[in-house]
């Protein structure tokens, strides 16, 4: 199979969607690698590292697009890349398309066949979605904290404290990958963290393997209500997988909050989970509203794309692998965990959360 690695253009985006030794695996098995110049570098590849591994380089995407069976990206297609793609082209990438309804009518009309990192699911995990939720968990801790400062718009307080002061207090809403990297960070920086989540048995676990500084709580409107007028930084993390995430924070309830505290939203991407939330980029991470600081990048793991990069090369490969090898017209029959991450298909929609958040009809596939 021929696969195009083209370079991304999305804002403030220096991800690349495979490594060089990504790239030389599969050559070693037949395939043809077409690279953009330049893709790599903000992840630190040079062109030299791709065409060692295997790859043949082209300056024009328009070319790599034309040439290409599979395109393998990061980000989603954004509009100025709509037209480059091929009536009926296999993508591999971040689609997030229940938070896109553009994205979706795109992808149906030109009958893509697209197939979603984040909604691959086996056995209740999303193992394609879970590197970049731990980098984007640990980044919220951080972020959270250094938007604190009063220079960002955020009360001045230090999260960790120093002796005989206080120390921030951190919510964390969902306890999944990212919400445990997002409570373990905010605890070594020294915060009081509590997560909340609906999981009684994660919170179990969470309870036995996060540090002393951290309290689990059974997640409810009533609970976030009462521990919002003491919160410094409260980081949003829940997913529903494939669907837009739920609104826990209304705007109405900012003003429960102490002004120059901080909102983290990592769910963004799937429309995000407090209710005054809009994507943001790294050059422009916050805005304020209601005297909260609001920290809604879409790409988290963009800031940092060398750490990104490898840990989503390692558990892409063995799909894009298996992509290149049958197909999309077999890898569902081939490889029966690929249902889950496939969204489009000849232009009929197959994720039942998407139809349901831009009310288009889908199908089982």
């Amino acid at each position: 199979m021929i696969i195009g690695v083209p370079k991304e253009i999305k804002t403030d985006e220096y991800r690349v969607s495979i490594t060089p030794a990504g790239v030389a695996e599969l050559v070693k098995e037949g395939h043809t690698v077409y690279v953009q110049n330049s893709a790599g570098e903000g992840s630190g590849f040079s062109d030299t590292e791709y065409e060692k591994a295997g790859a043949a380089l082209l300056t024009d995407v328009a070319k790599l697009f034309k040439l290409s069976d599979m395109i393998v990206k990061v980000k989603e297609p954004i509009p100025l890349e709509y037209e480059l793609f091929k009536q009926k082209q296999m993508l591999f990438t971040y689609l997030h398309l229940a938070a896109d309804k553009v994205q979706t009518e795109f992808l149906l009309e030109k009958g893509i066949r697209a197939f979603s990192y984040e909604t691959l699911e086996v056995n209740g995990r999303l193992p394609l979605l879970e590197p970049m939720s731990e980098v984007a968990g640990k980044m919220a801790a951080l972020m959270g904290s250094v938007h604190l400062g009063k220079y960002h718009g955020g009360s001045g307080l230090l999260a960790g404290g120093v002796t005989g002061t206080h120390r921030a207090k951190v919510m964390v809403l969902g306890g999944g990958v990212a919400g445990k990297a997002a409570a373990e960070v905010a605890a070594g920086l020294g915060a009081d963290v509590t997560i909340l989540d609906i999981n009684m048995e994660r919170l179990h676990y969470l309870n036995d393997v996060t540090p002393a500084n951290v309290a689990t709580l059974y997640s409810s409107h009533d609970t976030i209500k009462d521990l919002l007028p003491e919160c410094d930084i409260v980081v949003g993390t829940v997913l529903i997988h494939g669907a837009k995430a739920p609104k826990l924070i209304t705007k109405e309830m900012l003003g429960l909050m102490k002004k120059g505290s901080v909102l983290v939203d990592v769910s963004i991407d799937q429309g995000g989970c407090f209710e005054t939330s809009h994507p943001t980029t790294h050059t422009h991470p916050t805005f304020i509203e209601d005297g909260i600081v609001h920290y809604c990048v879409a790409n988290m793991p963009g800031a940092y794309p060398r750490t990104s990069t490898y840990a989503l090369t390692n558990a892409t490969l063995k799909y894009v692998k298996a992509l290149a090898k049958h197909g999309a017209e077999n890898i569902c029959q081939e490889l029966p965990v690929m249902v889950s991450s496939l969204n489009t298909y000849d232009g009929v929609l197959y994720n039942k959360a998407v139809g349901e958040a831009h009310d288009i009809k889908s199908k089982v596939w």
